[in-house]
């Protein structure tokens, strides 16, 4: 270990650093903690922010928030009975709700929009939808059929290799997860609402009651201020009813077999209305997850849906060349100009932050591992870990970028050209803040 290399003036150095950072933590944590303060017994307030610190140091993909594996990390391997006893306390305590740290990350997010308001940047709300799959589970709270991801993709067939298994898809336990991010056009995204549902048991609700629920809220709070950015499964007349029923900012994704009605009054396909039409604009787009320049051509239609005949629609289409499918983007903002339809493409290329967003939960922080049966503390062991990565995008913000650089710099130094330039180097973070908290523990308690 990098402790054992240091002088005693470095080992000072870096204690303080350490201590430094928990206090960071203990202010990015302040307005909650204030309020468990006022609910709960002050061992159990120390136990919530410890639980943050020890989230960050125990990376385990399968095992990182099983409460045993927690409990040895938080109190020794030899005591860990005695720590999984307190964080369950803390966990299954009715004295406080998850509720109060949705509201938290409410908070936060509000405070960003402002932000982007005041920086004139464009404010976007990224919406999307995904699974938190318990294949092996079968007793907890509220588990019901999930389309499994990760089935979908290793039966997809790959180069090189032949005879994937085919039929319909393939359904586990699990829950239905909804997740909201706030974003500018440039740095990490803001975590917003993380929220998951269930069709069966006593929590059972549908998906539409779910989505409006949050839509109305968003609604309320940020109205126009932002631009709503969606997938293609959100695509359809009652999600799009619903936007124009809250007058909201929105860039869709429209499937191309969906009906639209053109300048010409027909009610045709969106592949349709755009079939044999030549691109309005080329641009040369450098494509980020594969690392090449990309030749797209661009073409735009004011268009309605044939639901809703008095609310103007804009289509955008982007195709990006051979072998890339075209993208179908439906919008609320007029398209006056080409300068207006690149804006709408770059503004949904931004999605792709909330598609990271959710890699980085499910693979670096194990949201997937809780083996919690009720439905409340498990939401509860979500979200507090939803606030470490949280946590983490604060620290890539310009004003820390000094303490960041030391951090990644001393205790995880990579070499690799793509580690180097990564304008978000979450899972680096995280590495050398474990491997810094592991070694130098910093003393963390309210009192």
């Amino acid at each position: 270990m990098l402790k054992h290399t240091l002088s005693a003036s470095e080992k000072q150095e870096t204690q303080e650093k350490s201590w430094e950072l928990q206090g960071l933590c203990m202010r990015f944590l302040w307005p909650l903690l204030e309020q468990l303060d006022q609910r709960l017994d002050i061992r159990m307030v120390n136990t919530f922010i410890n639980l943050m610190r020890i989230i960050v140091i125990h990376r385990d993909r399968h095992q990182g928030l099983v409460i045993s594996e927690l409990g040895g990390e938080l109190l020794g391997e030899d005591r860990a009975p005695a720590g999984a006893k307190r964080i369950r306390k803390l966990l299954h305590s009715t004295r406080w709700k998850a509720q109060q740290i949705e509201e938290e990350l409410w908070r936060q997010a509000d405070q960003r929009v402002e932000q982007l308001n005041c920086s004139n940047d464009e404010g976007l709300v990224i919406w999307d939808e995904s699974e938190l799959e318990k294949p092996e589970s079968l007793a907890a709270e509220g588990l019901c059929p999930v389309r499994s991801s990760k089935a979908a993709r290793l039966k997809r067939i790959k180069r090189g290799f032949y005879n994937p298994p085919g039929g319909r898809p393939i359904f586990v336990p699990g829950f239905h997860w909804l997740q909201i991010v706030v974003a500018g056009m440039k740095g990490a995204a803001r975590l917003a609402q993380l929220h998951w549902w269930t069709s069966r048991g006593e929590q059972a609700s549908e998906k539409r009651k779910e989505e409006h629920q949050l839509l109305q809220h968003v609604a309320q709070a940020w109205g126009k201020q932002v631009v709503h950015i969606f997938d293609q499964g959100f695509a359809g007349a009652p999600w799009l009813g619903l936007l124009l029923l809250f007058d909201l900012r929105f860039v869709l994704r429209w499937k191309k077999s969906y009906p639209l009605v053109g300048p010409d009054a027909q009610v045709q396909s969106a592949s349709r209305l755009v079939a044999w039409k030549r691109p309005q604009d080329h641009r040369m787009i450098w494509d980020a997850p594969r690392h090449c320049w990309r030749e797209v051509g661009i073409l735009f239609r004011p268009v309605h849906h044939p639901d809703y005949p008095n609310f103007p629609l804009w289509l955008v289409v982007s195709r990006p060349g051979p072998g890339r499918k075209p993208w179908f983007l439906l919008t609320s903002e007029p398209i006056f100009s080409s300068q207006d339809a690149w804006r709408i493409i770059f503004l949904y290329a931004r999605r792709w932050q909330i598609e990271m967003t959710l890699r980085f939960e499910k693979s670096e922080l194990a949201f997937e591992s809780p083996r919690l049966l009720d439905w409340e503390a498990r939401r509860k062991l979500l979200l507090i870990t939803a606030l470490v990565h949280a946590f983490l995008i604060l620290l890539l913000a310009l004003r820390f970028e000094r303490l960041k650089l030391w951090l990644l710099n001393t205790w995880c130094n990579r070499n690799g050209k793509w580690s180097r330039e990564t304008p978000t180097p979450l899972y680096r973070l995280r590495f050398a803040l474990a491997h810094l908290w592991h070694d130098f523990p910093p003393v963390a308690s309210l009192c």
